[in-house]
């Protein structure tokens, strides 16, 4: 990969499963290599190889041998961070990433034994403006006992937390920046969860890549959005379960009503309402759109994520951020709801010259 010597690659990764390398050993072989450059293709390179994944433990790892290969080409032509001007100035976060990867081995032998649970304090402090204060927090929890799925959960809160607090004075295409950012921290814990402790080190260096792009996406919280609740008491109309899941939907029908959206998520999710049904109205609300591949991603990923923290503050703070992204990319024309709706009739036997007056 490092070469990217595409044909190598897949044959040394056939060589290695037709071998009978577990599932474990094949992800870590794919996701070091992913690590082995700064935050790949925008992230999506290890997102590609995180989804491989997940496909096999769906249809079964009998088909690894056609599923992985696929995602070789995505790594061999990935372009990494350190190869971007961003990356390297005003500050170059390069060799500040080499040191500390030098390290790595120690911080984690000195952790070893230890009990650490403070995935939400870290999740707060990668947010600070300081490169060196990120890592710095990294080592200090590592060397604490954090195992390098904690470190993915802090960090993928730390990545939904610049999403809650988007600033919708910044330009609309920077809501993918952002997004990318968070996609990627939730494709790295679902990996560093996957390899447990027999990862290999180089894997958690995908963590400090996260860091480094939660950091470079500052910028979108200056002045941070207010979370809901954060500055007036939460207002909305009602306090009722489907009316609140309802006045959602109906947020999504006008152009930038993110604010009201994420007003009652917040107010849904502070009753105590089951999550069950909001993620289905959540889903129908992307699944209405013309949503593009982003938008599938933002929702796989906060559900999932939420998953991890419950009905906690940070669970919360992660389906705000879904529903501020959601409302922000609605809505569209809705012809493939549209299309769908029409599969559906004919599916059922109606007769598609009735009106919806008629209905």
């Amino acid at each position: 990969i490092l070469v990217r010597h595409r044909d190598a690659a897949e044959r040394t990764l056939l060589t290695a499963i037709e071998s009978g390398a577990t599932p474990a050993a094949l992800c870590d072989i794919l996701v070091s290599a992913a690590t082995d450059r700064y935050y790949g293709d925008g992230g999506h390179a290890l997102d590609y190889v995180n989804k491989a994944f997940e496909s096999l433990e769906i249809i079964g790892w009998q088909h690894a041998a056609t599923v992985l290969p696929s995602v070789v080409r995505s790594l061999a032509g990935a372009r990494g961070g350190e190869e971007s001007n961003s990356w390297r100035h005003p500050i170059d976060l390069v060799p500040l990433l080499e040191d500390a990867f030098a390290q790595l081995s120690a911080w984690f032998e000195a952790g070893q034994g230890k009990a650490w649970h403070n995935e939400a304090g870290l999740g707060h402090d990668l947010l600070e403006d300081d490169p060196a204060q990120l890592i710095e927090s990294l080592r200090t929890a590592i060397e604490n006992g954090a195992q390098p799925s904690q470190l993915g959960k802090a960090l993928c809160y730390a990545a939904a937390l610049r999403i809650a607090r988007f600033g919708t004075a910044n330009e609309f295409g920077d809501w993918i920046t952002a997004l990318h950012t968070f996609t990627f921290c939730n494709a790295l814990h679902q990996s560093l969860t996957r390899l447990g402790e027999s990862g290999h080190h180089d894997a958690v260096r995908g963590v400090f890549h996260g860091a480094m792009s939660v950091y470079l996406d500052r910028f979108l919280n200056i002045p941070p959005a207010a979370l809901p609740g954060e500055r007036a008491p939460l207002n909305v109309e009602t306090d009722n379960a489907e009316a609140l899941r309802a006045a959602f939907l109906d947020a999504l029908d006008t152009r930038q009503q993110v604010d009201e959206s994420a007003t009652a998520v917040a107010r849904y999710l502070e009753f105590g309402y089951n999550t069950a049904p909001l993620f289905a109205v959540l889903a129908r609300g992307v699944l209405r759109e013309d949503a593009d591949f982003h938008t599938f991603q933002m929702l796989e990923a906060a559900i999932r994520q939420h998953a991890e923290w419950g009905d906690s503050p940070e669970g919360r703070h992660i389906l705000v951020a879904l529903a501020r992204y959601v409302a922000a990319h609605s809505p569209t024309q809705r012809n493939a709801l549209q299309t769908a709706e029409i599969a559906l009739r004919l599916h059922r036997g109606e007769a598609l010259e009735e009106t919806r007056d008629e209905e």
